[in-house]
């Protein structure tokens, strides 16, 4: 009798859940359907894309994009009351853990959604990060910028981030998202969130900017993790380790080695002796 009850009890529990889920379900608002991300990567981006920067300048996204140095390509739009500056805050830590810096070793675009949007609102997000971040040259790698709906839609296609403007709230809809670009404007990577840890952000820079920058350290180290698209971060990878740690087990045996058979030639060679004495 117990384990009969027990049964019921377990098929009920089931029928409960499916049934709440797919209320559940029926009641996610359909334009929610509309947004998210569809990875292109290996896509290029359009560079002839006309922006206008915090200072009010007309700007091509190419010109932005300098020889060597990977790009952070960071949608979003200033007026975004939650999301957009939970994102822009995690992007603004990581950049100030990370040891490389905006303008120097990377360059930042962030760019608005939102064609209604200004230069001075721009303007004004710039002047709070930067001043915030305290990086010597950080201000002219770090880019933000408005545009028309016509390159707003182009740019955002080229990456596929799907966003949508909710009449209802007035608010656009889109997912946490940063993209990494190629010196050459190729999209390499992207990261998910509202939060990014700095070695995989390094890591992806690295990745995108294909090894031109970083120590031999960060070359080395880096060679021994791959992205792994189910935990959206870097994992080691055991085969890449396994050679390394196999490499530097015949260059230390090669070291003990030859110090060894010096010894050993320095012991066998004949004792000299002084005949003029």
């Amino acid at each position: 009798m117990k384990h009969t009850l027990k049964i019921i009890f377990a098929i009920s529990v089931f029928f409960l859940f499916n049934t709440a889920n797919a209320q559940l379900n029926q009641s996610r608002p359909a334009i929610l359907e509309e947004v998210g991300v569809d990875e292109k990567l290996g896509d290029s981006v359009p560079l002839d894309l006309e922006f206008t920067n915090s200072d009010g300048q007309t700007v091509r996204l190419g010109d932005l994009i300098e020889e060597g140095k990977p790009v952070l390509l960071n949608p979003l739009y200033y007026e975004c009351p939650i999301l957009c500056g939970l994102v822009l805050d995690a992007v603004f830590k990581v950049v100030n853990e990370l040891v490389w810096t905006p303008g120097s070793d990377y360059t930042i675009i962030s760019f608005s959604i939102d064609p209604e949007e200004t230069p001075e609102q721009a303007a004004a997000s710039k002047e709070r990060y930067l001043n915030d971040l305290d990086r010597p040259g950080a201000e002219n790698g770090w880019h933000f910028l408005t545009g028309s709906e016509e390159s707003i839609v182009a740019l955002t296609d080229a990456v596929g981030f799907r966003y949508k403007y909710d009449e209802r709230t007035g608010e656009y809809l889109h997912l946490a998202s940063i993209m990494m670009l190629s010196p050459q404007g190729v999209i390499t990577r992207y990261l998910y969130g509202a939060s990014f840890r700095e070695f995989d952000l390094r890591n992806a820079l690295f990745e995108s900017a294909e090894g031109t920058i970083g120590s031999t350290l960060d070359r080395v180290l880096f060679y021994c993790f791959t992205y792994d698209p189910a935990s959206q971060s870097y994992v080691p990878v055991a085969m890449n380790i396994m050679k390394l740690g196999g490499l530097a087990t015949v260059i230390i045996l090669g070291i003990f080695l030859g110090v060894f058979w010096r010894r050993e030639r320095g012991s066998s060679q004949p004792p000299k002796y002084d005949f003029d004495k």
